[in-house]
């Protein structure tokens, strides 16, 4: 703690020890190449060995990233849901977590009105059920929700090396699960919610890892893997499984042009389609438990009744059929007015992009240098396929009027490949005979180590003023500190009152989007305590939360 107060200032006469912007710069530089050299003698050869045997560096990468994050919580402790996402996932993982599909609607509903939570004809969330499968899991064995989050990154971090290693060598595909621990691991804004992407992108690892090894060898596992992998996708992002379907269809395309390599294709057909019944068969029954229709999503009788999530941009704008509280007014004029109407060619390019910043949250900032090296494998259809199928995700997404990343998470493994690959190529580039290549593509990943270490350090040492001063500059940041908002000690002091409660909430004008309440499943018989929503209603008929009583 001492060192960040020594460092504190960059100006030369304010810093305690007479170092100013340039010094630190410099300073930095000079331990990096030192740094740089002792991982190349020692580390390289160490982590190639290890390479070698992948359910090792599975279980390396995944205890890492719980290592990572475990060790934060003294500072940055386990998220706390601040808003409607967080609190309708945590609902659904409550709902699976007392082993049933959806909960019976509460008799005086109309008062428990919530964003993002249908209250009849079941009071269920909204999403899709694979996310709430993690939380559940979490909820079940630890009693934390958020340890299905933290147990699902990890299993990302090591299903993104299982996944290059089926494209790239060893070593490569450790960097790249290294570099997925970098970047999705402890700060990651999926680690530190409970409405991230860790589940769609564990389906997509397990697709994309699956395709090149059934090219190799047409084997009944990886067959199966991928199946599981479309099902899961299909269970958390269902419009995006789609995509992910259709990038399945144009890799075997070579196959298909070919007759003979029909009996191959029925071959892995028979088991992925098997793999993929269960969650068929899941989606289908979650349906009917939550809005009474086998095809009818959550998501679509919540835009039928409340007018959000608003639709697809080449859609007219939802109308709502039912009675809106003042808050679900001003979500749905919200998202109303994200859709912005009628859709053109001209709108969707430039919104296709302004969209091309949230990329940033796939890549580390030194990988850029290596994204175009990347380029030069798009002679091959493989990687040409790689290509295609960001774009396919990139132009699917972009009928939406809004963008989060994990639209795209079902992707995240082929964005660490387009990195990785990148890299490898720019490995073997020379000039004039001197090897420079493989000095860039070690400074590259030694700067992602960098920079991810940097920012961890700030976030396990800094006081409070330090983490206040520093976090306004760190990018797309995602983990918490601290209860500024002082959520945590409401909700303790709640906890700890005895009996049942009714607690009234009244918001300012300005409130914008931030609930307070969470939503649990329990029996409706059984009355809490608090209540909900963004209302400027007298406290008769202010909205209420019910939950698990005492």
């Amino acid at each position: 703690m001492y060192l960040f107060h020594l460092f504190r200032s960059f100006s030369p006469i304010r810093n305690s020890i007479g170092f100013g912007a340039s010094d630190f710069i410099q300073l930095g530089l000079a331990l990096l190449l030192v740094l740089l050299v002792l991982a190349r003698a020692w580390l390289e050869p160490a982590a190639r060995k290890l390479a070698h045997h992948t359910g090792w560096c599975m279980l390396f990468l995944g205890a890492l990233v719980v290592v990572l994050r475990l060790a934060l919580l003294p500072l940055d402790p386990v998220p706390t849901p601040t808003g409607v996402d967080d609190f309708s996932y945590l609902l659904l993982g409550d709902t699976l977590a007392h082993f049933r599909l959806a909960n019976p609607p509460h008799p005086m509903h109309r008062f428990f009105e919530t964003n993002f939570v249908l209250q009849e004809p079941s009071y269920s969330s909204i999403y899709p059920i694979g996310p709430g499968i993690a939380l559940a899991l979490g909820q079940i064995v630890f009693g934390l929700p958020w340890a299905g989050v933290l147990l699902s990154m990890a299993l990302l971090c090591g299903l993104c090396f299982w996944a290059l290693r089926g494209w790239t060598s060893p070593g490569w595909a450790l960097a790249g699960g290294l570099l997925a621990v970098c970047e999705f691991g402890p700060l990651n804004r999926w680690m530190n919610s409970y409405w991230g992407g860790a589940v769609s992108a564990i389906a997509g690892c397990l697709v994309f890892g699956a395709l090149p090894r059934l090219r190799q060898r047409a084997r009944t596992r990886d067959a199966v893997l991928m199946g599981l992998g479309l099902g899961l996708q299909m269970l958390s992002r269902p419009y995006e499984s789609l995509f992910l379907d259709l990038s399945v269809v144009l890799f075997f395309l070579p196959e298909l042009r070919r007759g003979t390599e029909w009996p191959k294709l029925a071959k892995i057909a028979l088991p992925a389609a098997l793999a993929i019944i269960p969650a068929v068969a899941l989606l289908l029954c979650h349906n009917r438990a939550v809005t009474g229709s086998w095809t009818t999503l959550p998501y679509s009788l919540n835009r039928y009744l409340y007018g959000v999530p608003t639709t697809f941009t080449f859609q007219p704008n939802p109308v709502p059929h039912a009675t809106l509280t003042e808050a679900q007014q001003l979500y749905y004029l919200g998202q109303a007015a994200a859709h912005g109407g009628t859709d053109s060619l001209a709108r969707y390019l430039q919104r296709l992009a302004s969209r091309t910043g949230f990329y940033r949250f796939f890549f580390l900032p030194p990988l850029f240098l290596g994204l175009p090296f990347f380029l030069l494998y798009l002679r091959e259809f493989r990687y040409a396929w790689v290509a295609l199928t960001l774009l396919i995700f990139a132009l699917g997404s972009n009928f939406y009027p809004y963008f989060f990343p994990y639209y795209h998470a079902a992707a995240t493994c082929l964005f660490l490949l387009v990195a990785v690959l990148g890299l490898e190529r720019l490995s073997e580039w020379k000039v004039r005979g001197w090897q420079a290549g493989p000095l860039a593509a070690r400074w590259i990943l030694f700067l992602c180590g960098a920079h991810f270490l940097f920012w961890y350090g700030i976030h396990a040492l800094g006081d409070e003023p330090m983490l206040r001063d520093m976090t306004a500059f760190e990018t797309t940041p995602g983990i918490n500190w601290g209860d500024p908002e002082g959520r945590v000690a409401v909700t303790r002091r709640l906890a700890e009152a005895p009996g049942k409660q009714l607690v009234f909430v009244r918001y300012f004008s300005t409130h914008e989007y931030r609930e307070w309440i969470h939503n649990a499943a329990v029996a409706t018989s059984r009355l809490t305590s608090i209540v909900s929503g963004y209302t400027t209603q007298p406290p008769s008929t202010a909205r209420a939360w019910y939950g698990r009583s005492k």
